[in-house]
């Protein structure tokens, strides 16, 4: 088996391979035959598709916490204070009649909430170039010539070299 490479370059889909060369046919053929092979080869196609890769969610949890504050406050107290007397004597009558009002005061600790806004957190996507390697295994026909006897194989003038110099 010879190898049919140098006949053809690796760009061309088919090749007609004719053996015809007017200069080399002996006047006894009267019934010529052209027959042809046709070579191929693989090529890769490569396409991308946008698939879904997952998503990212947002989102906030409330979280409750105790929180303990000392606020001082403060408030009135009575101080009752007796004093003994000589037992001395008094022109007034005995009576429950007379009254003393004290008023007392206090602070009293009141509690509001309010909201604050202490953060913010936003999601945008961006897009990211990579590359990525693909191997694949491509076939491609090359064309074998086989003869038996004495059969010579001329070149049809069309630039190509022998067909088993290749």
């Amino acid at each position: 088996m010879s190898d049919f490479l140098g006949l053809f370059s690796d760009d061309d889909k088919s090749q007609n391979v004719e053996n015809e060369n007017s200069q080399n046919i002996s006047s006894t053929q009267d019934n010529q035959s052209n027959e042809s092979l046709q070579l191929h080869k693989e090529e890769l196609d490569i396409t991308k598709n946008n698939v879904d890769a997952g998503e990212v969610v947002l989102s906030k949890d409330v979280v409750e916490e105790q929180k303990t504050v000392d606020v001082p406050v403060m408030h009135e107290e009575v101080v009752i204070k007796r004093t003994p007397m000589n037992n001395e004597r008094s022109d007034a009558s005995i009576s429950s009649e007379e009254t003393i009002h004290i008023p007392v005061s206090q602070e009293q600790v009141e509690v509001n909430k309010y909201t604050v806004t202490t953060e913010e957190v936003s999601a945008a996507k961006r897009q990211v170039e990579e590359t990525r390697q693909v191997q694949e295994t491509l076939k491609h026909e090359e064309a074998n010539v086989n003869t038996t006897g004495s059969v010579d194989i001329v070149s049809d003038g069309s630039g190509f070299g022998d067909i088993n110099n290749s």
